[in-house]
């Protein structure tokens, strides 16, 4: 069984310059006014709910933080039961991230609600487990994400 392995900064774990500019990008949302205040305090909540996390279930969700901002910044992050999720213009959860830490479970998941768009036939999955980041991960995560919103 493969174990997790820990991200740093190095590897792809936030820098402190990056979670300067992310506070920053919070700040100015709630300057835009009522609009931009919700979705400030939604990626300040996903940003806190990040950091409470383990180390390793942190690395992981900080990528799959970066991987859905960057490749669908329609969806606005927020919490869902304590969890960091990305919600689209209906304000409907598409996507979250549960830590392994959160029931004690041995791995993250990457889940998909009802509206993400992955629909095929009768019998398709809905939640991934997930235990390390690696270029062939994040690459399955994108096209994931992508796929969710066609």
């Amino acid at each position: 069984m493969p174990t997790k392995k820990a991200t740093t900064e190095s590897d792809g774990g936030f820098s402190a310059a990056e979670r300067a500019a992310m506070k920053e990008r919070a700040a100015e949302l709630r300057a835009e006014g009522k609009k931009g205040a919700k979705k400030a305090d939604g990626l300040q909540a996903v940003l806190d709910a990040i950091a409470k996390m383990g180390p390793d279930d942190r690395a992981l969700a900080e990528r799959v933080h970066v991987a859905v901002t960057a490749n669908a910044p329609e969806l606005s992050p927020k919490t869902w039961y304590g969890m960091p999720a990305y919600a689209n213009a209906d304000d409907k959860v598409v996507l979250f991230f549960q830590d392994s830490g959160k029931f004690k479970y041995r791995y993250s998941t990457l889940g998909f609600q009802d509206a993400a768009n992955l629909d095929d036939g009768d019998l398709w999955p809905t939640s991934y487990a997930l235990q390390q980041w690696t270029p062939k991960v994040e690459k399955q995560v994108i096209a994931l994400v992508k796929a969710a919103l066609s």
